[in-house]
């Protein structure tokens, strides 16, 4: 079995540990509503660097188009990712530790200048799937129509619930 699939499906989603999947998952179902399958894997800036880089360093030579990387704590995984690309690279800060997310948030976000992590709310994976469909939607007209519909029902569901509440106080939209 190959260490990394070649071709990968054009999102890599790490995480520095499989405590932190309850969160990814919700990456992972909204990537399914646009179609688009990504590959996910835990994977350490500390426990196994060598890997991540590698990982990192081979992914655009491998067809990924974006990675997502999550970690809590100290959150190093998306720098070290973005060490070893020049693809785009998402950072989700997760909630952890006694400073509950504040010292990810802050470790993903202050990069050094050249290398730029995205950096999403702490927990934020859904947007980190939508900004990541964004990015990809720049060079696919399918995958751009899709998002164009979705946020169309987004603001549908808004238009509906604003008409609930107006309809509550009897004034109509």
């Amino acid at each position: 079995m190959e260490k990394f699939a070649n071709p990968a499906p054009p999102v890599a989603i790490v995480m520095g540990s499989d405590s932190d999947w309850p969160v990814m998952k919700k990456a992972v179902a909204a990537f399914a509503e646009f179609g688009v399958d990504c590959d996910v894997r835990v994977m350490s800036a500390h426990r196994t660097p060598a890997e991540a880089g590698e990982f990192a360093a081979t992914a655009a030579e491998r067809s990924v188009k974006v990675i997502i990387a999550a970690a809590g704590m100290a959150a190093h995984l998306a720098g070290a990712m973005a060490a070893h690309t020049t693809l785009p690279v998402i950072g989700v800060p997760l909630v952890s530790g006694a400073l509950q997310g504040v010292d990810a948030l802050l470790a993903t976000v202050q990069m050094p200048p050249g290398v730029p992590v995205a950096t999403v709310g702490v927990g934020a994976a859904r947007n980190a799937a939508i900004l990541a469909v964004q990015i990809m939607a720049v060079a696919d007209t399918d995958l751009a129509a899709k998002l164009s519909a979705a946020k169309k029902k987004m603001a549908e569901k808004v238009a509906a619930k604003n008409a609930a509440i107006a309809n509550e106080l009897g004034r109509g939209v």
